[in-house]
């Protein structure tokens, strides 16, 4: 747990940023359940599974924001989240994508483990004051991120290829939204190894970290979400 460290202004704008992402969360939490019947039963558990990670989500940045607002951040917060929601977005991404049951067994059980590896690696790096170690862990950590992409990019790609219509552009908006947020997170870890003493470099790393986190969990939610309802349409 750090103590912050910010000027007036600097600090309500992280502030403001902790307040948004936990009221987005939350809310997406409550939209998300009243969303499961409205797919077929074949996808509502990846429904089910968003409003598990917004909910989640939600709890760890009211934490996270409470901290803050007594000037303390706690950055475990933000990986105990991660550790748990993570996994489960990959979980559901699997469900709609129509991946046959043997084979989403066998990319579970490659990729859960590689989504725990690589938040477990960036952990020691992102308390540590040491850039050295940091430049370390973001190495190790980046390994299991490149290949979680890699297999996910190519499994979105192949569905986008197998369908048509609604169903292909749904997919296709989630590669989309999937490449662009995850890779957020890699550059805004590093910013403390640029100028550890910049306040303009930790603004932007929390609140780079919080845009991803709606981002990747919420927008992402409502990309499953619209990918599940063009599956129902195009099944009924």
């Amino acid at each position: 747990m750090n103590e912050v460290m910010l000027t007036a202004d600097n600090y309500t704008l992280v502030y403001n940023a902790l307040s948004f992402g936990t009221a987005v969360m939350l809310g997406a939490f409550v939209y998300f359940l009243t969303q499961i019947n409205s797919v077929a039963k074949a996808y509502r558990s990846a429904i089910a599974a968003s409003a598990v990670v917004v909910g989640i989500a939600g709890y760890h940045y009211f934490r996270i924001w409470s901290g803050f607002a007594e000037g303390e951040l706690n950055e475990g917060y933000r990986y105990a989240d991660w550790l748990i929601t993570v996994p489960l977005l990959v979980i559901e991404l699997l469900i709609v994508l129509g991946v046959a049951n043997e084979l989403r067994k066998k990319l579970m059980i490659r990729l859960v483990p590689a989504t725990v590896a690589m938040i477990a690696l960036g952990y020691p790096g992102e308390i540590s004051t040491d850039n050295g170690t940091k430049w370390l862990f973001w190495a190790l950590a980046m390994i299991p991120f490149l290949y979680i992409l890699w297999e996910l990019s190519g499994q979105l790609r192949a569905a986008a290829s197998r369908e048509s219509g609604p169903v292909a552009r749904a997919i296709k908006n989630a590669t989309l939204v999937l490449l662009v947020t995850w890779c957020v997170y890699p550059i805004a870890y590093l910013f403390p190894v640029f100028d550890s003493s910049s306040e303009g470099l930790e603004v932007l790393r929390q609140v780079g970290y919080t845009v991803a986190d709606i981002t990747a969990k919420a927008l992402y939610g409502l990309m499953i979400l619209g990918i599940a309802k063009a599956r129902t349409a195009a099944e009924e």
